[in-house]
């Protein structure tokens, strides 16, 4: 099978499906992180007075919501086995060069608040190669659509370019 031909075949497939609980340490922290010394992410009255229905998430805290926010004991018995991603970036990095991280991107379709429970959905929904300069890179993009537990609705959409170059 041609690399192109793999590429193509991982188009769509799961990455992963997980329930995050959305923390105030951990945005607190994420926020420390990233030099946001705003009140809102760390007091409920300065969130409140601020307008905002509690504390929000930093803006790009869904990058970190499965490491600091997803709990063994709460993960759906429907998540995906498997790696996909692994089935593609195993054979690349196999021949060498280098991983990147590419574009990120958060589309919000509502705020995100300390005590929201998500659940993510995330699946492949690009992959490619092209030529640049005399090297190969090839581009693997997942998306992830995390949804409020009790309406269904969706929260926040991230997306994630990874690249290999060699």
């Amino acid at each position: 099978m041609s690399e192109d031909d793999e590429l193509k075949r991982i188009i769509g497939k799961p990455t992963s499906r997980a329930k995050v609980v959305i923390e105030r340490g951990p945005v607190a922290n994420f926020a420390t992180a990233v030099c946001d010394a705003n009140p809102v992410y760390r007091d409920e009255s300065a969130a409140r007075r601020a307008g905002l229905d509690g504390i929000p998430v930093p803006p790009t805290f869904p990058f970190s919501m499965e490491t600091w926010g997803k709990f063994v004991e709460i993960q759906p018995d429907d998540a995906p086995e498997g790696n996909p991603m692994a089935e593609v970036l195993g054979p690349l990095m196999a021949k060498g060069g280098i991983i990147l991280h590419g574009e990120q991107e958060f589309e919000y379709h509502r705020p995100v608040h300390v005590g929201d429970v998500l659940i993510g959905e995330g699946r492949i929904v690009d992959a490619y190669s092209k030529e640049s300069k005399g090297k190969t890179m090839t581009f693997v993009v997942t998306e992830t659509t995390w949804r409020d537990s009790v309406t269904g609705e969706p929260a926040v959409t991230t997306r994630f370019n990874v690249i290999h170059r060699i």
